[in-house]
């Protein structure tokens, strides 16, 4: 008999194989705007997603608004789908609630399937919406107009609801009823692994999912055009990169712009930890609170409120000049030095609105790498007469180490990456040639003027790459000099 349950039990572990892998397969379509069911009409763009659709009313309308206004469909199509789109979305966060309550035990399960059956209903009750929508904008009076669709991710996300009901039946059917008097508990592995779920999503989803955009280099795409075979140019934009003499000189400059300012943070990334030796040395606690909170509340001041802030202080009308005035320094009626627009040692001024913005926040986790220094080494030193410095330099420093080495080496890694932020906001005239990175420059050649999004993916594919290289150098190296890795 026991031999028949487990039996039993083993058949259902393969129906929820089935379950997870149908909620995992509905989570990543609705990112994918190729298995929206929401794309009823040519009026919604082609590039909206299921969970754009189910979140943002005005951006399924927005390419319908003239077919709104001339009365061509009615706008309760759009509401219809909306909230189709809504309840599509609600019905697969239920069946994500389902799968993870199956790594419970078996109250948590019998709780997770009604999760689950909830999801599916509401995933099937998605499906009728948006094909009732479908029936509406088939039924207006203009249709060449309105161009009907019949999406194939209503036929997908209807499986996908099918599939899901059958499975939690079947579950619902061959699992024992759970004692009421039992917990609801799950293992410490899986507790972990849920938490860890999340920003595995959120990794794939603004990490991993935008690498579908790389396609757009080998297109020739304007904005808000499609792709197909009529304007597919494979290899062009990689090859117009470098043979173009204007592109290969601005990109050279960029280059050696990038190059520049990232070693000047690699050569200097020492700052945080010296900073975070020194304030733990500090006796008094209160004073010590009050220099970490001071040094690291820049870091949550905006990029654009730092620009505010450098205006004040170095504009022609800023701080500087007008004490330089009144105390005589600079006659009243002299035009004052803009310190800011010039472009004289951008390199040096950029890493120093860096380095102040960012010590307090990078010097955190040197904070606690010194509060793990095991105490006995101290009280050591102590008793063989070491001074303040000398402790630091023999105990506080050796330990903190392989925490700066691992922080030095992801920097080298991450040489190309310099950040737009701050750069879009300093940049004028007289400083581009000076302060433009790549980062800055991919963004400006895909939103700039010219409008060049595929040559802007190229370059991005470029960056991607080679810090993906140098990322696996730098752990070469590690693994080299240190006898560890780092990833």
């Amino acid at each position: 008999m026991k031999e028949e349950k487990k039996e039993g039990r083993g058949k259902l572990d393969y129906v929820y194989i089935v379950q997870r892998l149908v909620t995992i397969l509905a989570i990543v379509a609705a990112f994918f705007p190729a298995f929206s069911p929401s794309r009823i009409t040519k009026l919604i763009d082609d590039t909206i997603s299921l969970f754009t659709s189910g979140v943002s009313y005005s951006s399924l309308t927005d390419g319908a608004s003239r077919a709104l206004r001339m009365e061509w469909v009615d706008e309760t199509v759009f509401v219809v789908v909306f909230i189709g789109s809504l309840i599509l979305m609600l019905g697969i966060c239920l069946a994500i609630a389902g799968g993870c309550m199956s790594l419970g035990n078996l109250r948590l399960q019998r709780l997770g399937l009604k999760f689950s059956f909830g999801g599916s209903l509401a995933e099937i009750v998605g499906v009728v919406f948006c094909y009732i929508s479908y029936n509406m904008i088939q039924n207006s009076e203009n249709v060449k107009r309105v161009k009907p669709v019949f999406p194939n991710g209503m036929i997908l996300y209807a499986v996908f609801a099918i599939i899901l009901l059958v499975t939690t039946l079947i579950l619902m059917a061959g699992m024992p009823k759970a004692d009421k008097n039992e917990k609801f508990e799950m293992e410490s592995k899986y507790k972990l692994f849920l938490m860890f779920l999340p920003f595995a999503a959120l990794a794939f989803v603004f990490c991993y999912l935008p690498l579908w955009g790389w396609r757009y280099a080998f297109f020739d795409y304007k904005a808000g055009g499609t792709l197909s075979m009529s304007n597919f140019v494979g290899f062009k934009w990689f090859t117009y990169l470098f043979k173009n003499e204007a592109t290969r000189r601005d990109l050279i400059n960029v280059i050696k712009n990038t190059l520049g300012l990232s070693m000047l943070n690699v050569l200097t990334s020492w700052i945080p930890m010296m900073f975070a030796v020194f304030l733990c040395e500090i006796k008094s606690l209160r004073f010590r609170r009050f220099v970490q909170t001071f040094t690291t509340i820049p870091n949550f001041i905006s990029w654009v409120l730092v620009y505010a802030i450098a205006i004040a202080i170095f504009s022609t009308d800023g701080f500087i000049n007008t004490f330089m005035k009144e105390f005589g320094m600079l006659a009243q009626n002299a035009q004052g030095k803009n310190y800011l627009m010039a472009d004289s040692h951008m390199w040096i001024k950029m890493w120093a609105w860096g380095t102040w913005k960012g010590v307090g926040w990078s010097a955190i986790i040197y904070i606690a790498g010194i509060s793990g220094i095991d105490q006995s080494l101290y009280e050591a030193a102590t008793v063989d007469g070491a001074g303040r410095f000398q402790k630091m330099w023999h105990v506080t420093l050796p330990g903190l180490l392989p925490t700066f080495f691992v922080l030095l080496l992801m920097s080298i890694a991450n040489i190309l990456t310099n950040g737009l932020d701050q750069y879009l906001c300093f940049t004028n005239a007289q400083n581009a040639q000076s302060i433009r990175v790549l980062d800055l420059y991919v963004y400006q050649l895909g939103m700039g003027s010219s409008g060049s999004i595929p040559l802007s993916t190229v370059v991005g594919m470029f960056k991607s790459v080679i810090s993906v290289v140098l990322l696996f150098v730098a752990n070469g190296a590690s693994k080299l000099l240190r006898g560890e890795s780092i990833i």
